[in-house]
């Protein structure tokens, strides 16, 4: 079982592996210090969002590059 600096410790490292960065990860340890566990859920589902917000916008531009290479190859390459 850990301590509770292994407990911060690991949940700093969740949090950079996750890229979060400093202040979010400053803000997740002040919670967890102070009991306000609901809080850092808050605070972990809106950064969850943005992130999933910025995976579908990459989605969207990786989508517009296929269309545009399958009309290159019908177009130009006959395929």
């Amino acid at each position: 079982m850990c301590d509770e600096s292994g407990k911060t410790k690991a949940l700093i490292q969740n949090l950079r592996d996750a890229g979060c960065e400093e202040n979010l990860i400053n803000k997740c340890v002040q919670y967890e210090q102070n009991g306000q566990f609901c809080a850092m859920l808050c605070l972990l589902s809106k950064h969850r969002n943005s992130l999933l917000e910025s995976v579908h916008r990459e989605q969207k531009k990786l989508d517009c590059l296929d269309y545009l290479a399958g009309q290159i190859k019908a177009e130009k390459c006959g395929k």
